[in-house]
């Protein structure tokens, strides 16, 4: 069960990583339809967080592999989830909900 944890958080950590990093743009506006224009600030943030997203990724698919570093992945895939929804969260109630077109999407 551990491996099947660890492998499906890895998976989904580093090809949203890979994509964010790779191309924010087209990620962005296919996943939730927002549009991210071409500011270099904008995009260097957006592909910090996909680095960030990235190495955590990696991290746990190292547990996978290396049975004595499977509570570090763990602990790892946890804080970046739970990071994650902490902001969303911080979000929803500073900023508002998100627009419709990232409902319907999550949804969907």
């Amino acid at each position: 069960m551990e491996i099947i944890i660890l492998s499906l958080s890895a998976l989904l950590l580093t090809f949203v990583g890979l994509m964010r990093l790779f191309n924010p743009i087209n990620t962005y506006a296919k996943n939730s339809g927002i549009q991210l224009a071409n500011d270099t600030g904008l995009l260097n943030e957006m592909r910090g967080v996909s680095g960030v997203m990235l190495c955590g990724g990696l991290l746990t698919a190292l547990g996978i592999f290396a049975p004595t570093f499977s509570f570090t992945s763990f602990v790892v895939a946890a804080l970046v989830y739970v990071v994650f929804l902490i902001g969303r969260l911080m979000s929803i109630t500073k900023d508002g909900g998100p627009n419709a077109q990232s409902k319907e999407s999550f949804l969907n």
